[in-house]
C-alpha cells in the first residue's frame, strides 16, 4: 500500500469521525469496526508470514524486521513466541504447588 493510499484510508476515517449527528456517527464507527474486525485476522496473518520469512530467508534480526514493516519489536517477538491476543486474556501462569 502505498502513502497515498493510508492517507486516503485516513481521511476517510477523519470524515467519518467528523459526521455531526451521533447516532449516525456511532452507527458509522459500528459498521466501520465490523469490518475491520473481519479484516484483522488475515492482515495479521499475512503480516506474521512476512516477519518469519524476512528472518528465515533474508536472516533479518528481529529489530531489523521492526525497522523495515515499521511495526513495533515486541510486535516481532510476538509473532516468534505464537502469542496472539491482548494482554488482558494472555493465559496466565500457573504457580508451582508449595509444599
Amino acid at each position: 500500500m502505498s502513502d497515498e493510499e493510508v492517507r486516503r484510508v485516513a481521511d476517510a476515517l477523519d470524515e467519518v469521525e467528523q459526521i455531526a449527528d451521533l447516532e449516525q456517527r456511532v452507527r458509522a464507527k459500528s459498521q466501520v469496526m465490523a469490518a475491520q474486525a473481519e479484516r484483522n485476522k488475515e492482515w495479521s496473518r499475512e503480516r506474521d508470514d512476512l516477519i518469519r520469512r524476512l528472518n528465515a530467508e533474508e536472516g533479518l534480526s528481529y529489530r531489523q524486521i521492526a525497522a523495515r514493516l515499521s511495526i513495533k519489536l515486541s510486535t516481532v517477538q510476538a509473532v516468534f513466541r505464537g502469542y496472539k491476543g491482548s494482554g488482558t486474556t494472555r493465559p496466565k501462569v500457573e504457580k508451582e504447588p508449595e509444599g
